[in-house]
């Protein structure tokens, strides 16, 4: 599995779910005793979930990075665990929901993450993944858009990962024999206007050292060679100078959308846990068996 700092984390995902929260509705949280998120990182989903779900709800964050684990229980109410997503440290049927966040496009077996959810699930399995291959930039730095649409094609050819899955998730729930699966696509949009705040500051100092570019250094090499990539850090660092300058004189707007889809998929009565209802009873401790 590929693996993020905090910092990475809390800034890609920040903001996503401020105007997107519609986007949960399938996942008929008001309804939920116990929801696990698989993938948890820094918490920004955990603290949606909980956010959206009844008062009684628990929400359960695993992640199998400590340091992301830690991040996320100084910012959640709700217990973490340490846990591969593949191996979840949860008895069969003790959630009646399981869902990630951007995790199955990190996982070079996605698959086996879907089937794991349906264990632990007594009722409903839910993904929200992009696709990496139709995010749209518009920039009034001229050498923006191309270049980013240059270095996103590089990534996509680089990466180990279906970091494009997209709605495509809905075949890996089908294949995990989940039912009543059903897909619907958002967009996050990503605004950059004066007045910039401290973050859009930031990124923009990023493009500019190429601090930015060197995120998906590795991905990148893998696809450009070591002549290609240094090519592009080059033009990367020039655009990030002239959004630095447009900044300055507060002439510089930028808009990004990007695709991500909520794939739903429930847990057959039949699957897993034991129960003549398919049900676990979800009051007892996440790690009791």
């Amino acid at each position: 599995m590929r693996r993020f700092s905090a910092d990475y984390l809390e800034r890609t995902r920040e903001g996503m779910w401020a105007d997107s929260r519609e986007a949960l509705a399938d996942l008929d949280l008001a309804n939920r005793e116990r929801v696990v998120d698989v993938g948890s990182g820094t918490g920004e989903l955990t603290r949606v979930l909980a956010d959206e779900a009844a008062p009684e709800t628990e929400v359960v964050g695993v992640d199998a990075d400590p340091d992301l684990l830690a991040v996320a229980g100084d910012a959640t109410d709700g217990p973490v665990l340490a846990g591969d997503a593949t191996r979840l440290p949860l008895r069969d049927g003790v959630a009646d929901l399981v869902v990630c966040q951007a995790l199955l496009v990190n996982l070079p077996e996605p698959r086996e993450a879907i089937r794991e959810f349906a264990r632990v699930s007594s009722d409903l399995v839910a993904a929200v993944e992009p696709d990496n291959a139709d995010v749209g930039v518009e920039s009034t730095v001229d050498a923006e858009a191309p270049l980013e649409a240059e270095v996103r094609a590089a990534y996509l050819d680089g990466v180990a990962t279906d970091v494009a899955l997209g709605d495509r998730a809905r075949e890996l729930f089908t294949a995990a024999g989940l039912s009543d699966v059903r897909t619907r696509r958002y967009h996050h949009e990503k605004r950059v206007e004066p007045p910039y705040d401290e973050g859009d500051l930031q990124d923009a100092a990023r493009k500019a050292s190429g601090a930015g570019l060197a995120d998906h250094e590795t991905e990148l090499r893998r696809a450009l060679g070591d002549e290609g990539y240094d090519d592009v850090r080059r033009r990367w660092r020039e655009m990030g100078r002239e959004v630095v300058r447009a900044m300055q004189e507060e002439r510089y707007r930028r808009v990004e959308l990007v695709p991500f889809d909520v794939t739903v998929g429930r847990v057959p009565a039949a699957t897993g846990n034991g129960s003549e209802d398919g049900a676990g009873p979800p009051n007892r401790s996440p790690g009791e068996n």
